[in-house]
């Protein structure tokens, strides 16, 4: 039995309602429970440590957590999808989809992008990977790797394979269509449902399990209803990218002749397990007023999480409408990163500033707001109490932000100070379940410049592959445009 006193500057402790600021507060810990948090601990301890001026707060749930080397950042100054090969074009489906990348780099991308979110302060995540480079989809042998993998490091995740029915595709002439492999899909699933039996639960509960189909637009009502049987089966969280895009809207609109959320509340699919990312486009065609008023009740009366991703969100021009409207219906939001930087603190003043420009009113939402949904808004996303709050009985899942670095300016108060001016690398110190496994910015047996050299090389090989699923297949310097000419001095090549 060991016993952790951590003391700070501030702590962000919760009494059973809220987070609050304890000022030259602290927290105690005992093996992977905490057991105190306040001031003036009466007991002995086995090791006390005092971090200064820092937050010691809890570990951010990240509900859509960038676990990938993220492709979606070549699409940033490369838009839009149906050109950049983010849309797969169907003459690369008719030919015959592959694999870009080896066994062996799957797992090497998702070991730096895990390594990558416990930096950043988080302590639970739901992975998220683009199917965009897989021959279809991913599988339980992946997982099973994967599961190995966060263990090894100490994170916390909640895993199971993305799969799906089908996807979307362009023709030549520059029109969408759907291509379908409903028997694959369904296979996927059965696979993630025989991860999660064999998975959740291991390793002192650091690993557990969720299903993952991908996107509404590529799922049959059949793999619909058989995910969320088993998902109330299994008793686990389900993760759905949901009203995201304007193809998406489209599609469901052209099957379904209704909306994303139309369609999962006809098949009984909302309830309090269903995690929803983005959550942008709700209303269907036409959008009406009362057609979104409808859904936003559906939403609070069936319990289901919205997943907001401020930065992913913001740069493709679309955000959440609205993170004050949903949240005064009763609606539980989510953080997640999706996309690089893996870094809920700078999703944080993203979304904020967007919502206030969006609502004209600078008073739409705070740093509070995003922080409560970074922890508690996750945590109860997950039906986890024990997680995302500094209170006796939750996990140890603590943070440490430093707050002495030049870069932090001036300060005004712990929570806004860190969203202003901090970013995810202020975070020094990382626990989760007891564990220290960040310290001083420091992962034990973790080489960053060879992680970041590989990370690199596996990158420039997936940027190469971009052709072959693109539209009309273009070469590569005109899918992914320098922003100015490059000049290249040919002495030195």
């Amino acid at each position: 039995m060991s016993k952790t006193k951590i003391t700070a500057r501030y702590v962000i402790g919760h009494n059973g309602r809220e987070h609050q600021i304890l000022e030259n507060g602290e927290v105690v810990f005992e093996n992977d429970t905490i057991i105190f948090t306040g001031f003036n601990y009466p007991e002995k301890t086995d090791a006390s440590v005092d971090v200064g001026n820092a937050v010691v707060g809890p570990g951010f749930v990240d509900l859509d957590a960038l676990s990938d080397l993220d492709s979606a950042v070549l699409g940033f100054d490369n838009g839009p999808a149906a050109k950049n090969g983010r849309v797969w074009a169907s003459t690369y489906v008719e030919r015959g989809t592959r694999e870009v990348y080896s066994r062996e780099e799957e797992d090497f991308k998702k070991r730096y992008a895990f390594v990558q979110l416990l930096l950043n302060g988080i302590t639970t995540a739901l992975p998220i990977t683009s199917l965009l480079y897989r021959q279809w989809a991913e599988t339980y042998d992946e997982f099973a790797r994967s599961a190995d993998i966060a263990a090894e490091l100490g994170l916390r995740v909640y895993l199971g394979p993305a799969y799906r029915t089908g996807l979307s595709v362009i023709r030549p002439d520059g029109s969408f269509d759907m291509h379908w492999d409903e028997e694959r899909g369904l296979q996927g699933l059965e696979d993630a449902i025989a991860f999660a039996k064999a998975f959740d639960g291991r390793d002192d509960g650091l690993i557990r399990a969720m299903l993952a189909p991908d996107r509404i637009e590529g799922c049959t009502e059949g793999l619909l209803r058989r995910t969320s049987e088993a998902s109330a089966e299994l008793n686990c969280p389900v993760r759905l990218h949901c009203c995201q895009s304007q193809l998406e809207v489209d599609t469901i609109e052209q099957r379904f002749g209704k909306s994303s959320l139309n369609v999962l509340h006809d098949l009984g699919f909302l309830n309090s397990r269903v995690l929803l990312p983005h959550g942008q486009l709700l209303g269907g065609i036409p959008p009406t007023p009362a057609k979104i008023d409808r859904e936003l009740q559906w939403l609070a009366d069936f319990g289901a999480t919205i997943v907001h991703c401020p930065i992913v969100s913001g740069r493709l021009g679309k955000f959440l409408d609205s993170f004050a409207k949903f949240c005064s219906r009763g609606i539980n939001i989510g953080l997640g990163t999706d996309t690089y930087p893996p870094d809920i603190i700078t999703n944080m003043p993203v979304g904020v500033m967007l919502r206030r420009v969006m609502d004209s009113d600078m008073s739409a939402c705070s740093a509070a707001d995003y922080y409560n949904a970074a922890t508690i808004g996750g945590a109860d996303a997950l039906a986890r109490p024990d997680l995302g709050r500094l209170a006796p009985g939750a996990k140890a899942d603590i943070t440490v932000f430093d707050l002495s670095g030049f870069h932090m300016g001036q300060f005004v108060d712990p929570i806004q100070t860190m969203v202003m001016n901090g970013t995810g690398r202020d975070f020094k110190t990382v626990i989760v379940n007891g564990r220290i496994v960040v310290e001083n910015r420091i992962i034990t047996g973790i080489d960053f410049g060879r992680l970041q050299k590989q990370a690199q090389s596996q990158f420039d090989k997936l940027r190469r592959s971009y052709p072959e699923r693109a539209h009309l297949h273009p070469p590569e310097d005109k899918i992914h445009r320098p922003s100015f000419p490059v000049v290249r001095n040919t002495e030195r090549i």
